[in-house]
């Protein structure tokens, strides 16, 4: 039996389960003062007058308000010079000021009225002619403030978002940390209850609770259970599955810590590996070490994808997307979004640098049979990379010895 896989109970696993001990502090009043005014910067650099960021992890990145887009407008608007402005319905400014973590003034408008027109008012006083617009924001906004604004120019905010975002500070890295490493444990539990006839929907269920025991902001942000065939699937097959004796597990989740995303995979047998089970596990951890290893600030994003191909194709997988080989990108960018740039794949040619975080998950697949994934996350540093897990050690010991 797969040392760690199987051989306990839900209830044991869940009463050994308390609220991780170290948990970082939040992100601090002056750390989201240095984002606004590095905003204000590379804005600038565009030939933006000011800054317009819906609400989503953007506006949670700027002013600390964890709000997801609806059909009203909630914003922050940026000037280069001069308070921040955040626009808001009316029946929602209690919600607004409890959730804020700057200094702005606040414009707000009742549900008859048009908020493209307020923000067009605002931009007016401010003087602003261009505006560099959140590239989340949807075609409705961009389109009612050309009405309401005709003269305005908007052009895409992409390198201010992504400049602020894309570099994670001490304060980020610490609150991710902490956030993989109740996953890791949380997937640690999960392999230990496995048992034969388990349904998939139960591990699941197992997974978000414990989750929540180990002092995640609420269970599982996202949970996929795979058993035998269905691990072919990079995000699997419909229905419930039951384990069976000697298949291929795969389960990939992840939680939140102030709004900061864990995302992790682990893959391994229940019962004893198969020969071909444990040849394309072994390449699989090969190729997910060889684009650790090519890390460096300086570095394409695309050579890392490059990289894990390679060694891919030296075991006669691949090339590219060919199956049996990797279907996908070698790894995304993390932090308030699961997935977010850069990206570890071919074309992208941001360069790497320190405190930029990754998922380095190259799976591969052996199509309508099986497939191997092993997702770790790490960070730029000044001279390589970091884990902030450590991988799993092998398909015969996925958790180490313990």
């Amino acid at each position: 039996m797969t040392l760690g896989v199987g051989g306990s109970t839900m209830d044991l696993q869940l009463a050994g389960l308390s609220p991780r001990p170290g948990r970082p502090p939040a992100i601090a009043a002056a750390e989201y003062q240095a984002r606004l005014e590095r905003a204000r910067a590379l804005t600038a650099a565009l030939g933006g007058d000011a800054l317009l960021v819906g609400a989503g992890a953007s506006l949670r990145y700027f002013t600390g308000v964890p709000w997801g887009a609806t059909e009203r407008l909630v914003a922050l608007l940026l000037p280069r010079k001069g308070r921040p402005i955040m626009i808001c319905p009316a029946f929602e400014l209690g919600s607004l000021q409890a959730d804020l973590k700057i200094e702005a003034d606040i414009r707000l408008w009742q549900e008859h009225d048009s908020p493209a027109a307020l923000t067009a008012r605002a931009l007016a006083e401010i003087g602003a002619d261009v505006l560099a617009l959140d590239p989340a924001a949807p075609f409705s906004l961009f389109s009612a403030l050309d009405k309401a604004a005709p003269s305005l120019r908007a052009v895409d905010a992409t390198p201010v978002i992504d400049g602020c975002r894309g570099v994670k500070s001490p304060a980020e890295l610490a609150l991710m940390r902490y956030a993989k490493a109740i996953t890791l444990d949380v997937h640690r539990r999960a392999a230990a209850i496995l048992v034969p006839g388990i349904a998939a929907s139960a591990v699941k269920r197992f997974i978000d609770t414990a989750h929540r025991a180990a002092g995640a902001d609420g269970g599982s942000t996202f949970c996929a259970v795979q058993f035998g065939r269905a691990t072919a699937y990079p995000h699997g097959l419909p229905g419930d599955q039951a384990l069976e004796e000697g298949q291929l597990v795969l389960i990939d989740t992840g939680c939140q810590v102030e709004g900061y995303n864990a995302d992790i995979t682990r893959t391994y047998v229940f019962g004893e590996p198969g020969d071909e089970h444990r040849r394309i596990w072994d390449i699989e951890h090969e190729a997910q070490a060889a684009a650790f290893a090519a890390v460096r600030p300086g570095v394409p994003c695309e050579v890392i994808d490059e990289t894990a191909r390679q060694v891919l194709q030296r075991h006669g997988l691949g090339p590219d997307y060919v199956l049996p080989g990797l279907p996908h990108r070698t790894g995304h960018g993390i932090g308030l979004s699961i997935h977010e740039g850069p990206y570890l794949v071919r074309g992208d040619t941001t360069r790497l640098a320190p405190g930029m975080c990754f998922s380095n998950e190259p799976m591969i697949v052996i199509p309508d049979r099986f497939g191997v994934r092993l997702e770790d996350h790490f960070h730029v540093t000044e001279d390589g990379a970091a884990w902030f897990t450590e991988p799993s050690l092998s398909i015969d010991a996925p958790f180490g010895a313990s």
